[in-house]
């Protein structure tokens, strides 16, 4: 699992996330993969793009795993 320290705030946006720990190349592609309904906070599925992450949540994509410090 991989991990990524939040900094300059309480929350970083769910495809915001995405992109800056490198589970995708781009925020749009990120955006689209959760309208999918591919990506998951703490288990549960997530549609919501602009999503609040926050300490000690964990986002999963394709069996990759991002903990945010």
């Amino acid at each position: 699992m991989k991990e990524f320290k939040l900094e300059g705030g309480e929350f970083i946006a769910l495809c915001d996330l995405m992109k800056a720990s490198h589970l995708t190349e781009s925020g749009g592609v990120a955006k689209h993969l959760i309208a999918e309904g591919q990506v998951k906070v703490d288990g549960a599925v997530e549609l919501r793009k602009r999503c609040k992450i926050r300490v000690g949540q964990v986002v999963e994509f394709q069996g990759k795993q991002v903990k945010v410090i």
